[in-house]
């Protein structure tokens, strides 16, 4: 077997060898109690301090006790430590490499950023396994991280031991690989191993970049590649390469009972499948995953623009040729990305695409142009359309950006940040954001009929008058090779995401940076927050009516879900249920809307059944 390998450095972090545990007090025997509960740490049955030094050695001296960087910010908000935190926390990568931060800070009425109270920072699958004994054993509540993007705030809780597999990052492409036990039974492939703590930008710099093939992960650069997979896995082109988690030949995973399984479809076939889609931090702690990676195509490229319209009436005809136009030219493999309709009547253009270069790409959008174009009473071009493509292996290049100083990226500003720490600008307000609300719907192709075409396009602005709506063409596969789509339809991902054209994505958070509870002078605004709520509402309910129970992207969903196992998995919840209680009966794994979370407390500290 012929490997080529890229090993990312790991991440800073603070090993301890020796950690003052005097303030944990001792642990008193083991008591029964009605029902099922994890301890905290005021419990009487919470670990001693010899039994945390214990595993401190386990883990050879990896346990971590975790200090918020913002508990400078509560001592004193104005001091020059909180304000340089706050700075950093624009920086994904920075929220990335601290156990007690995650991406977001929080929800409105639903969750807060809060910090376990100790981590165990992962460099191998030893100290995994350690750690999922140590919770199991004494009844803690146990917490998944690698990226910490979850919406849903499934990778914190306070009270808890925290599994951060940041430093298990490695990289590592494969020319010939077959998955163990399918030896004679599938043939050698190009894939590419990530460790469970790897990123999608620096899996792209490996396989792209310097490899010179493709594999199919997330559009935001700094998401881990394993909470991707684990929640199906759109990328800015599924469109043509399928679901991210479709690719996935095989994983090493540590489960509830302390066990490290390789599983793919020759062995342990039916928690495979619960891995492709099923949701992160559910079925156990994945160690590794193996991708398979393509042929680059010959172009990658974009397109952008913004067009006001000059009235309600100007705009509703515009929403209605956008519609039109999309299904006329790009509803196909070479197009993703997304349309915004803004209350505003503005209509945003960022789109993406492969396979064709930039005058191809000119040329299809040109009927589009000259519709617009030939009625100037009514719409102007407050942002030209721009099309430009580049050579694919430049797509992720951050040598490239940087040369030509390009608005696109922002760099790791950290001193002695690696070359490769850069993430697309357009997430940058995602950074540290605090959500309001977040809706998603998939949209059945069937609206794209020309019979129901006015049907969505109303849907569509009447919504805008309450929050602007993002239709998400890459997170559809409605139009996507066949092949991609049969993949698809072997994972856990709801099905319904496979008649969708789009998914339609009606969210919001704060706008001016950072924003924490509980921080004075960096609170979010909840009067503020509130009214956007409700707009939000509003507008997923107007445009639910053309898509009724047509279910939502799980990593990208409500977190008031009221069905969600039908709305996140459809017709998949009641076999992924079926692989919960085979591999973990006792519900180790915990995550809020998780599968088998209806089991125990909003907390995930009691059982309920």
């Amino acid at each position: 077997m012929q490997r080529r390998k890229f090993l990312k450095g790991t991440i800073a972090i603070p090993v301890i060898s020796m950690i003052d545990f005097s303030f944990l007090g001792s642990t008193a025997a083991a008591h029964s109690v009605a029902g099922f509960r994890r301890v905290r740490p005021a419990d009487p049955d919470w670990p001693s301090a010899k039994e945390w030094e214990k595993l401190n050695h386990e883990v050879n001296g990896s346990l971590i006790k975790i200090e918020s960087p913002l508990e400078n910010c509560r001592i004193d908000a104005q001091s020059n430590a909180c304000l340089e935190t706050f700075r950093e926390l624009r920086n994904p990568y920075f929220i990335g490499d601290q156990p007690a931060l995650t991406q977001s800070s929080g929800w409105l009425d639903a969750w807060t950023t809060a910090p376990s109270v100790f981590a165990v920072a992962a460099k191998n699958t030893g100290d995994l396994v350690a750690a999922v004994n140590f919770a199991r054993n004494h009844r803690l509540r146990l917490v998944v991280k690698g990226g910490g993007h979850s919406y849903q705030g499934t990778s914190n809780a306070p009270d808890s031991l925290l599994v951060w597999t940041r430093a298990m990052n490695q990289i590592e492409l494969q020319d010939q690989f077959v998955p163990a036990g399918c030896e004679g039974k599938q043939e050698p492939q190009y894939a590419v191993s990530l460790g469970a703590g790897a990123i999608w930008m620096h899996a792209y710099d490996a396989v792209t970049v310097k490899g010179g093939r493709y594999v199919q992960g997330g559009g935001c650069g700094t998401v881990g590649v394993a909470g991707l997979i684990q929640s199906g896995g759109f990328g800015s082109h599924s469109k043509n390469y399928g679901l991210a988690a479709a690719a996935l030949l095989e994983a090493e995973i540590v489960t509830a009972d302390g066990k490290l399984l390789v599983v793919n479809d020759c062995q342990h076939s039916d928690l495979f499948w619960g891995l492709k889609g099923g949701g992160g931090g559910s079925l156990g702690v994945i160690t590794r995953l193996t991708l398979k990676t393509r042929e680059l195509p010959a172009w990658f490229g974009a397109a952008s623009g913004t067009i006001k319209a000059k009235s309600d009436e100007s705009f509703k005809s515009l929403i209605s040729r956008a519609v039109a136009f999309y299904n006329e030219k790009l509803f196909n493999p070479h197009w993703g990305e997304q349309l915004s309709m803004h209350g505003s009547n503005r209509l945003l253009i960022n789109m993406n695409f492969q396979g064709f270069d930039g005058n191809t790409a000119k040329a299809q959008w040109q009927s589009f142009l000259d519709w617009v174009n030939s009625s100037p009473q009514d719409y102007a071009w407050e942002k030209p359309l721009s099309i430009q493509s580049l050579p694919p292996q430049h797509m992720w290049d951050a040598a490239f950006f940087n040369k030509y100083a390009t608005s696109a990226i922002v760099k790791d500003d950290r001193p002695n940040a690696p070359i490769e720490n850069i993430f697309w600008s357009g997430n940058q307000e995602e950074v540290g954001i605090f959500w309001h609300a977040y809706h998603s719907a998939w949209l059945p192709v069937s609206l794209l009929a020309e019979n129901r075409q006015k049907e969505l396009a109303d849907a569509l602005f009447a919504a805008s008058r309450y929050w602007t709506v993002g239709l998400h063409f890459n997170k559809g596969l409605a139009g996507a090779p066949p092949q991609e789509i049969e993949a698809a339809r072997n994972t856990a991902t709801n099905p319904s995401a496979l008649d969708a054209f789009a998914l339609a994505i009606i969210a919001g958070g704060t706008e001016t940076g950072p924003a924490v509870p509980g921080i004075a002078g960096h609170e979010p605004d909840l009067q503020d927050a509130r009214h956007a709520k409700y707009q939000i509402d509003k507008a997923m309910e107007i445009l639910r009516g053309v898509a009724p129970d047509s279910g939502s992207y799980l990593s990208e969903s409500n977190y008031f879900e009221s069905d969600w196992q039908q709305s996140f998995w459809g017709s998949n919840y009641t076999k992924l249920a079926a692989v919960k209680k085979k591999y973990d009966p006792e519900g180790l794994f915990f995550v809020h809307h998780g599968v088998g979370s209806e089991d125990w407390s909003e907390d995930g500290f009691t059982r309920r059944k």
